[in-house]
């Protein structure tokens, strides 16, 4: 059974600008919404983007930061960028991650590889799994720094889908934000220049190879309203999402589509004291919309009625948010209070037990 509702009038936007990257993405951080794209879905190198789930993996080992890592020689002198690990260092978990995401340290990348995963095999797989947690389906890593490798692929959608992720967690949020830090002897400074020239940027990282060209996962919050840019190939990276940040922020605003508990309605009850149960949603939901954009709700139940005793807080189905045929989003649709079971209805439980004892 589908229930739906409506609200508003859609409306166009401007014309998004042109950018000089071969593929890019530009979502809506609370809903995942994509607003513009140019071969968002199309393989490509990443480069030390690739580092942003580096540090997602190792977050989520159950390691923690304040931990002391003795460096391994295979860990040092690794081409490319470095914060130049020596043999037999010890060094904390978390200026690791600083040199990894504002350095863009390649040698910090295995050593943190080899440290939360026991071998960096095993780490990158762990990567890989991760991967497909979040959805990233055109997605493939070989190693933990981005270093060009056959079968090291990713999608500009797919980082944004990363992106996402690495804002959810605290601790990562706060590095990739993070302009210039001293940890030790080491002060490392952000290579994310949109730190100092966007106002509103909150991170992520940037990322260079010959073959690869220029990368960049950034994100910034105006307004309440969060925007992940990612370009992959491009020449004028920093142009390109400066354009796209100000066009999602002059034609884009955040709305709020559902409240954790606000009611949504009702189902019908059998065997209860009352005959109706209120739904509610499960969770908060913003999403970035034009003004007037009109959004549909449909709800997919697992069940059209419930029977008592029902719960509150049990989820019976999902609220789908759409954009014409297009889905946007969806939040849990739960029960909004308690419905006892009416001892007294004769198709209640204990009402088949009394008819059955007076056949007797």
């Amino acid at each position: 059974m589908v229930w739906s509702g409506l609200s508003g009038a859609r409306a166009e936007g401007a014309v998004p600008p042109k950018v000089s990257a071969a593929s890019a993405v530009l979502m809506d951080g609370a809903s995942g919404r994509v607003l513009y794209e140019k071969d968002a879905h199309a393989p490509r190198l990443i480069a030390s983007t690739t580092k942003l789930m580096t540090a997602l993996t190792a977050l989520e080992s159950g390691h923690d930061l304040d931990e002391v890592v003795t460096i391994q020689r295979a860990w040092t002198g690794i081409e490319g960028s470095s914060i130049y690990l020596r043999p037999g260092e010890e060094i904390s978990l978390e200026a690791l991650l600083y040199g990894l995401l504002l350095r863009s340290g390649n040698d910090a990348a295995l050593a943190i590889a080899g440290h939360c995963g026991g071998t960096v095999e095993e780490f990158v797989a762990r990567m890989n799994a991760k991967a497909q947690e979040l959805g990233m389906a055109d997605t493939s890593f070989v190693n933990p720094n981005g270093l060009d490798a056959e079968g090291h692929r990713s999608t500009a959608y797919d980082m944004a889908l990363l992106a996402r992720a690495c804002l959810e967690d605290e601790a990562l949020a706060k590095i990739v934000s993070t302009r210039s830090v001293t940890l030790g002897t080491r002060t490392f400074t952000n290579h994310n220049k949109l730190l100092w020239r966007y106002e509103g940027c909150i991170g992520l990282k940037t990322g260079y190879t010959q073959h690869a060209g220029r990368t960049l996962v950034s994100a910034a919050r105006r307004d309440g309203m969060t925007l992940i840019c990612v370009t992959l190939d491009a020449p004028s990276d920093w142009a390109d999402h400066a354009a796209l940040f100000d066009w999602g922020f002059s034609g884009y605003e955040a709305r709020a589509l559902a409240r954790e508990g606000e009611r949504a309605g009702q189902l019908p009850v059998s065997g209860g004291l009352l005959p109706v149960c209120p739904v509610a949603a499960g969770e908060d939901l913003t999403a970035a919309l034009a003004p007037g954009e009109r959004v549909d709700t449909v709800w997919e139940l697992t069940e059209t009625a419930l029977t008592a005793p029902v719960e509150a807080g049990a989820q019976v189905g999902e609220i789908v948010y759409r954009i014409g045929t297009k889905e946007l989003a969806r939040v849990s649709l739960v029960t909004g209070g308690e419905v006892p079971l009416d001892l007294a209805e004769p198709s209640g439980w204990l009402g088949g037990i009394w008819e059955r004892i007076a056949g007797l």
